[in-house]
């Protein structure tokens, strides 16, 4: 078994700044729960951060998900076009709506194909006046859920334009690449989740900011906002006598988790810094490995390099091996996630020309990636990688040649 105390998780919080500082107002004031100051400067600080208009603090990012859906008009019945690459929380966001997903590939940088959602978009569907509307099912299509995977950002460009032929809803699932951006194009400068209708951030514990748990819904438009306020807070109407004319959700931060946010935030910069940095190392070191690459960024952009993850070039089996063969020598790794199209709950769900999705969810393996990762840390975690697969694999092909 390994030695706990030189074990290298998969990616862990950083708190080296004013973490301490900022919670002990909180406590110091009484200021703890879901009312104070904090909340309102975690939002204005996204707001300054990303360049949007409102942001609207909640208790996770799969909570701001689903407000988002409700803000963009999916009701029941109704079809979301999402990836089936990508953690379960936006699908389950649209099945909360009794709304049911369409599962779409991946492309090279495992984030939602657009020229699939196209195809789909004009051979599986038609355009009627109550809107696109799925020829397989009979249900109407009202919006596209792209999620930046690993802070990779999504082709925006061609989604977008896709989105407007067919007057769908765009939810960017932003929860896991605060801090990306694109250097080009229509979008130069723009943050991933202040493209679409509306966008979503998480700041789970293993995100590259965190409050804990906590989400963060932004746009652009003002009675989104409004609205986006109002349901998550329980959709007083009058907080005084406790009139609710409609169904709210008690899905507000709390203000010592917005104090954390806010100290997190200041960092996030570094972080990215750091974080680069340290993918550049790992890409240096497995770059003379034929079988082991790691994954390329898209062009045009600034990701803020959450994840890393290692493509091996082998069948599947060989990969989970390597999971297991290191996580006894002390260091955490982990698969891609199951595919949504082939989860229980959505094994009847219409996908669409599934095929990229299923060579990475084969290949993939994300490596350690928080950042206070050390040079010696990747050292050993690149050495005791190529250690691992050349004892255990590049031998044994050898040996049945």
């Amino acid at each position: 078994m390994c030695n706990k105390d030189l074990f290298i998780p998969l990616s862990v919080p950083v708190m080296t700044g004013n973490e301490w500082k900022y919670i002990k107002e909180c406590l110091d004031s009484s200021w703890v729960s879901s009312a104070g100051p904090y909340v309102n400067k975690f939002e204005e600080a996204v707001c300054k951060y990303t360049g949007a208009k409102h942001a609207i603090a909640c208790m996770n990012g799969t909570a701001g998900l689903q407000i988002a859906l409700i803000l963009a008009g999916v009701k029941d019945n109704d079809e979301v076009i999402v990836p089936t690459l990508t953690f379960i929380a936006p699908v389950n966001a649209v099945k909360y709506l009794n709304a049911e997903p369409v599962f779409m590939d991946c492309d090279d940088y495992m984030n939602i194909d657009p020229e699939k959602i196209e195809a789909f978009c004009k051979y599986k569907s038609e355009i009627t006046d109550k809107g696109l509307r799925n020829k397989k099912s009979g249900r109407i299509i009202k919006a596209i859920i792209p999620v930046h995977i690993f802070g990779n950002p999504c082709n925006m460009v061609h989604i977008i334009e896709i989105a407007k032929k067919y007057n769908l809803k765009v939810i960017e699932d932003a929860t896991e690449s605060m801090g990306s951006y694109y250097t080009e194009g229509v979008y130069k400068n723009k943050f991933t989740g202040t493209i679409g209708n509306l966008g979503v951030y998480s700041f789970n514990g293993n995100k590259i900011i965190t409050t804990g748990g906590g989400g963060m819904i932004i746009t652009d438009n003002e009675e989104l906002a409004r609205k986006a306020k109002y349901l998550t807070t329980q959709a007083k109407d009058d907080a005084v006598n406790f009139i609710h004319n409609e169904i709210g959700y008690n899905f507000r931060l709390t203000n010592i988790q917005a104090a954390m946010g806010v100290a997190q935030l200041e960092q996030l910069n570094n972080f990215i810094r750091i974080k680069k940095k340290n993918y550049e190392l790992y890409k240096e070191k497995f770059k003379n490995i034929k079988e082991l690459e790691i994954m390329e960024i898209p062009e045009g952009t600034s990701p803020n390099y959450w994840f890393y993850s290692l493509i091996i070039n082998r069948e599947k089996n060989v990969r989970d091996e390597l999971i297991e063969k290191l996580d006894d020598r002390g260091i955490q790794t982990r698969p891609l996630w199951y595919l949504n199209h082939m989860q229980k709950p959505y094994i009847n769900n219409q996908s669409y020309k599934i095929e990229k999705a299923l060579w990475f969810w084969e290949r993939v393996l994300n490596i350690p990636s928080s950042s206070n990762l050390t040079e010696e840390d990747i050292k050993k975690v690149t050495e005791t990688i190529k250690d691992c697969y050349e004892k255990n694999y590049i031998n044994r092909w050898r040996r049945a040649l």
